[in-house]
């Protein structure tokens, strides 16, 4: 540990290195099934140790199936899909109760939201009252059907994806529900050297494998919620906190922005910085771990004036403009 980094660590830490490695040998599998995506399967991960959801946004075929997958596998967890579309209904989500007649009860049909990792796969197709229930469910980790509240295992995490190019016939979500994802993740094309070892790879396989199936299982889910809980022990001394804090508040300060984050963007920044933090070694969280969170975290809860939006600048352009505007807390 440098000087520099020493004021940070208000008292000794205990040792976490397993859940460090653990995370480790998480990322070479997902990595091994996915290529040239690695800042997005870090983060994807930070999301997972974390405990909280990502909103997943790409155009098609850039492997987001594939990382989900790929993920679930390598931690032995349950997976499941649900495939949103506009007659979906809430109990296509969560699960109902049909009468059986021929034992003259009522057998409960869970949904697909029992699971260890939700692919929520085109959010924005689904109507609002679908929506909200699975929101409701990542919100609660629990399923209410006909009175009788079932609580979700754990580890629990949905990754919702939405397609930026087609928005016809489409249920956006609301400010109030973008705002409970943890992060939201964009997915670029990969390097033409990965795109050509993708492609290869691809070319290669049997029609009906994939490249999860070469994949190993390297950890086990009570692993991951052991993980979360070290991820939740790692310290955070005050001025980092109000770091956090201020670059939300500059947020809703900036003439570029319309609507600024709430404070659940500040939780969500320590949170996610905590989780970086671990990722690289450390007990403890600095400035530029906040710094690294503060796109993912920020880009859905924030909204660019509209002057701003017509002349052509993005998201990511403005919120690096504010978050290299507060000055980082120093020894």
């Amino acid at each position: 540990m440098t000087e520099e980094n020493a004021v940070y660590q208000a008292t000794p830490p205990q040792a976490q290195p397993d859940a460090s490695a653990m995370v480790a040998r998480l990322r070479a599998q997902v990595e091994h099934a996915v290529l040239g995506q690695r800042e997005v399967v870090s983060q994807v991960l930070a999301g997972l140790l974390a405990g909280g959801h990502v909103l997943l946004e790409g155009k098609p075929g850039l492997g987001k199936t594939q990382l989900v997958l790929a993920l679930a596998k390598a931690f032995g967890g349950a997976f499941g899909r649900i495939q949103f579309t506009p007659d979906l209904m809430p109990s296509d989500v969560t699960g109902f109760r049909l009468f059986d007649m021929k034992s003259q009860t009522f057998q409960l049909r869970r949904g697909p939201v029992f699971c260890n990792l939700l692919l929520a796969d085109e959010i924005n197709r689904a109507p609002a009252k679908t929506q909200a229930a699975l929101l409701e469910v990542m919100q609660e980790r629990q399923v209410t059907i006909d009175g009788e509240s079932l609580q979700l295992s754990a580890p629990f995490m949905t990754l919702a994806t939405q397609n930026p190019v087609e928005h016809e016939g489409t249920y956006p979500l609301p400010e109030a529900q973008l705002d409970r994802f943890l992060m939201k993740i964009l997915i670029d094309y990969p390097t033409a050297e990965a795109e050509s070892e993708i492609v290869a790879r691809s070319a290669a396989e049997v029609p009906g494998d994939s490249a999860t199936k070469e994949l190993h299982v390297v950890a086990t889910p009570e692993d991951v919620v052991r993980a979360q809980a070290a991820t939740a022990a790692v310290q955070v001394v005050r001025e980092v906190v109000d770091y956090a804090v201020a670059i939300v508040q500059a947020t809703r300060e900036a003439k570029t922005v319309w609507l600024g984050a709430g404070t659940r963007g500040a939780i969500a920044l320590v949170r996610i910085g905590k989780a970086i933090a671990l990722m690289h070694g450390r007990h403890f969280v600095i400035p530029d771990d906040i710094k690294a969170a503060s796109l993912p975290v920020l880009r859905h809860r924030v909204q660019l004036a509209p002057e701003v939006a017509i002349g052509g600048q993005s998201m990511d352009e403005v919120l690096k403009i504010i978050v290299e505007s507060v000055p980082a807390p120093r020894q």
